[in-house]
Formats: structure tokens, C-alpha cells, sequence
């Protein structure tokens, strides 16, 4: 702490990275990179290993990727699944088992195309699993619609995933009766990004919401959004048309998936473009793919 507090370079994906190419500095945003992010990396997803200190990595465009406890370069673990490549890893939680759950956001879209997949309402995106023991990554679920955030429970009952197109929270039970089960957990106003437990059996949501009137019109006619991304206009117009004064929403949703309390920033004051949310001590660290920080919030707010 003190005079050595601050943000390093801790390890990079890519073992040919550069500092020049890949960072910027205080200018080093999703805007500014994006064209060298295949180069680069886009790590999306991270967890420790509680055993180990090992620390998992869900890069966008090289796969699952493992980080000894000192940091450097990342070693692969899985780029394919099912005979197929793993074009979109999202994010992973670990199970208590050592088994690492992820999500593949789209079989035909990298993250730097991952607006086609919400426009076009686009369904190949996966849950997988990879078996540290053997090496092997198998595929849980398919079908998806841009499978996003995941939480392993805290008794590893079940997990959760955002689908992000779809609005929702979807559970999939890992033991007991219902193993293998999957169940819609909770609907939600607006498009959800990562999953967090609290530690309390309570889940914080990151959400940009809400969606407009178009987006319902679109969400219930596939056929009419299709027709409407084919117009001759420019992606980033579409996009403007389509997602106009987004804010950010954190809801905190108990084991059930109701609704425990909602946090909005309707003037777009701390972040927007929200990723994710985490509790820890007395604050609030909500991360965004919009910003070059990550901002705190004192919680409870009544404090």
C-alpha cells in the first residue's frame, strides 16, 4: 500500500503482447482498442482457485486460459469444444469439484461482432465444462441466446447464467433431484451482463436497461428485426436507433430469484454500460466495458 498502491501489469494472454500495441494508458479504452483486441486478448472472465491461488482466465478470442500466482503469460487450456472452436468465451465460475464452467456467447460471432448477436436475437451460444483431470471440455448446454455471466451457487447446487438478448437469468441445477434441470430464474427489465454471488445466498445483477419500446416490438417479432437489420445503414446507426439512453441498473435478487433490492444511476452519474458488480466489505465495485476505471459506491447506501 502507500506509495506502491496502483494498477500493474499482472499477466498477459498473449506471450508476444505489447505494452505499446495493447496498452494506452489513461486513453486505453474498448473505443480505442478494439481493432487490436484478437491480438491482444479480451479477458472477460477471472477466478481464483481457492485451493491452488490459480487463476482461471475467460478470454473472448483465446479461450480458457490459466494464470500461475505470480502472474506472466497464460497458458491454454481449451480453444475448441464438441469438435467446433470456442469463439466467445464469456465468463466461468469454478465448482467445487475443480470443474470450470463457462459460457461461449456465439458459435458464429468473436466478441468484436457481439452487437450482431444481440440485434439479430442470434441463438448458438454455450455452456461448457472443462475437466481439469483429464484435459476434456464438454458441452453442457446449446442453443443459447448470448449466454453471459455465470455464479456457481454457494452450496454448488446450481449455477447461473445471464442470456442477454433474452432479458433473463436462467438456472441449471448441478445436484440433487433436479440435476440437469434448466429453468428460467428471474426476468428482468433490461440486458444483463455478469452474475455475482454476495456470499449471503444473494445474487447482484449488472443490467443496462431498460429496454425500449422498440426492443419489445423486436423481442416479440424475430421476423420484423431480421427485415430491420437489413436495411442500408451502418451497424453503429442501428445500434444508436436501438439501445438510446441506456443506464445502468445493479439488482441484488435472493436464491429464489426475487427481487431484494434495486440500485439505478438514471443519469448515467457513476457508470454506464455496467459489466458487473461485486460486494465486498462495505462498498460496491462495478466494473464497465464503457470506461478505463471501475467505481465504488458505499453499501448499504443508508450508512
Amino acid at each position: 500500500m502507500g506509495e506502491e498502491a496502483g494498477w500493474e501489469t499482472f499477466a498477459v494472454m498473449n506471450p508476444d503482447w505489447s505494452e505499446k500495441v495493447c496498452a494506452n494508458g489513461a486513453n486505453s479504452t474498448t473505443r480505442t482498442q478494439h481493432d487490436k483486441e484478437e491480438f491482444c486478448g479480451r479477458p472477460l472472465g477471472l477466478r481464483f482457485h481457492r485451493e491452488t491461488g490459480e487463476l482461471y482466465v475467460a478470454d473472448a478470442y483465446y479461450g480458457l486460459m490459466i494464470i500461475g500466482r505470480s502472474g506472466g503469460v497464460a497458458t491454454s487450456l481449451a480453444r475448441e469444444a464438441g469438435g467446433d472452436p470456442i469463439r466467445f468465451a464469456n465468463d466461468l465460475d469454478v465448482h467445487k469439484n475443480g470443474s470450470v464452467f463457462f459460457t461461449d456467447t456465439s458459435m458464429r460471432y468473436s466478441r468484436k461482432d457481439h452487437l450482431n448477436i444481440l440485434l439479430e436475437g442470434e441463438g448458438t451460444g454455450r455452456l461448457l465444462r472443462y475437466d481439469p483431470g483429464t484435459g476434456a471440455v464438454s458441452v453442457v448446454l446449446q442453443g443459447l441466446v448470448f449466454p453471459n455471466g455465470l455464479q456457481i451457487s454457494e452450496d454448488h447446487q446450481f449455477l447461473l447464467f445471464s442470456e442477454t438478448t433474452n432479458c433473463r437469468i436462467m438456472r441449471y441445477w448441478l445436484e440433487g433431484p433436479r440435476t440437469g434441470e434448466l429453468e428460467v430464474f428471474a426476468n428482468l427489465p433490461g440486458f444483463p451482463d455478469n452474475v455475482r454471488s454476495n456470499g449471503k445466498g444473494q445474487f447482484w445483477v449488472a443490467i443496462d436497461c431498460c429496454r425500449t419500446p422498440a426492443q419489445e416490438v423486436f423481442a416479440k417479432r424475430p421476423w420484423l428485426r431480421t427485415a430491420y437489420f437489413k436495411f442500408p445503414l451502418t451497424l453503429k446507426m442501428l445500434t444508436r436507433r436501438a439501445t438510446t439512453r441506456m443506464h445502468t441498473m445493479l439488482a441484488l435478487l435472493d436464491g429464489e430469484g426475487r427481487v431484494v433490492e434495486v440500485l439505478e444511476d438514471r443519469g448515467r452519474e457513476v457508470m454506464k454500460l455496467v459489466s458487473e458488480v461485486r460486494e465486498v466489505g462495505r462498498k460496491l465495485w462495478i466494473g464497465t466495458v464503457a470506461h478505463n476505471h471501475i467505481a465504488t459506491v458505499p453499501y448499504p447506501l443508508d450508512d
